[in-house]
């Protein structure tokens, strides 16, 4: 009975860290949905409702999830684009965005056909 204590902790530890980071990730997708949806396409699949606005899926790592894009969240994201609002997360929001946005990537992009 001894040995089955560690076992069982263990295994609710894992078990605990994975609905953690489901948490996480759903915390994510809410707050960009709220601050960044009625422009960009939040999920998965599914069309930006603003035209120039790309779905958050097909950014690329190298693009924006350097290793500062969380800070640069909580300080003030602005952009160029005359018709985007700066905005500014709080570094629980910053991480878990950044987090979703990661989890959420298209990893092998169809290359065009030449």
């Amino acid at each position: 009975m001894n040995r089955v204590w560690p076992a069982l902790l263990s295994i609710c530890a894992i078990v605990a860290g994975g609905h953690a980071a489901q948490g996480a990730t759903s915390h994510g997708k809410a707050v960009l949905q709220t601050m960044c949806g009625r422009c960009h396409a939040v999920g998965t699949s599914g069309r930006s409702p603003h035209p120039d606005a790309p779905p958050f899926r097909t950014f690329a790592d190298e693009k924006l999830y350097d290793s500062d894009f969380a800070e640069r969240l909580e300080n003030g994201l602005s952009t160029v684009h005359p018709d985007m609002p700066s905005f500014h997360f709080s570094r629980e929001d910053a991480e878990a965005a950044v987090d979703y946005l990661r989890s959420i990537q298209v990893k092998d992009k169809p290359k065009p056909n030449r």
